[in-house]
């Protein structure tokens, strides 16, 4: 069995979170995808469901791998990307909150090996990041406004997905403001808003379960396997 038939080998870091268990849960559904193992800050068990766990100190000794989804914290993230590097091993990462040195780091690893990174795995946000650039550049001189709801326990205000929706829309000639709402067990809602005298239009996605995120980073592990070193976003996947 040849590498385009074979099943991708996948390393699940910060298994022991929500999307590290989403994670582990869908990608033993699919045929395409085999866990060489979890990691995660400590170890209950160290096989689970036939699947290997790690600590995190124990990354060196994880087995051989092709791709690693990274949903952990900013203090893990170093080692997981020097992991993927030291094994030419492709990184699928949403872990948030990282440094400028970390970004320099992931940009210096995409010079070795193909490293995607995003602050939302969701396939229709993708979708909508082509819609918001496409519609700032046509429509110049509108005003640009993105409004996003998320549950109470989130904290950052506006959302990762927020912003960088702003900075799609920058890249079509719009300067966006935003707007937050917390409240209940809202998963995720975004809308983008271009507004002129007379006239609006609304673009606007919903998230209801978080299991779309997974599933798009999931997504990514498989298509990301055996492409040349680089950045690479989920837009580029799509197909």
């Amino acid at each position: 069995m040849n590498e385009a038939t074979s099943p991708v080998r996948l390393l699940v870091h910060g298994a022991s979170g929500r999307m590290g268990q989403a994670l582990l849960r869908l990608a033993a559904e699919r045929d395409d995808i085999a866990i060489a193992g979890a990691v995660s800050r400590r170890v209950e068990a160290r096989v689970v469901d036939g699947i290997p766990h790690f600590a995190a100190t124990e990354l060196a000794g994880v087995p051989p791998f092709d791709v690693a989804i990274d949903f952990s914290l900013p203090e893990a993230f170093d080692a997981i990307t020097q992991a993927c590097v030291a094994r030419d091993a492709a990184l699928v990462s949403g872990t948030t909150g990282l440094s400028p040195g970390q970004r320099q780091a992931l940009d210096q690893a995409a010079g070795r090996i193909p490293v995607l990174w995003a602050s939302n795995f969701s396939l229709g946000v993708a979708v909508l990041h082509e819609l918001v650039e496409r519609a700032a550049a046509a429509l110049p001189g509108w005003d640009c406004d993105i409004v996003e709801a998320h549950h109470t326990r989130k904290l950052d205000a506006p959302s990762g997905t927020a912003l960088t929706l702003g900075e799609v829309a920058a890249r079509g000639g719009a300067q966006a403001r935003y707007a937050s709402l917390r409240a209940g067990d809202i998963v995720g809602e975004h809308t983008v808003q271009f507004t002129a005298a007379g006239e609006r239009i609304e673009l606007i996605h919903r998230a209801t379960s978080r299991d779309i995120f997974a599933r798009g980073a999931l997504h990514a592990a498989v298509r990301l396997r055996g492409r040349p070193a680089g950045h690479y976003s989920l837009r580029d996947l799509l197909d």
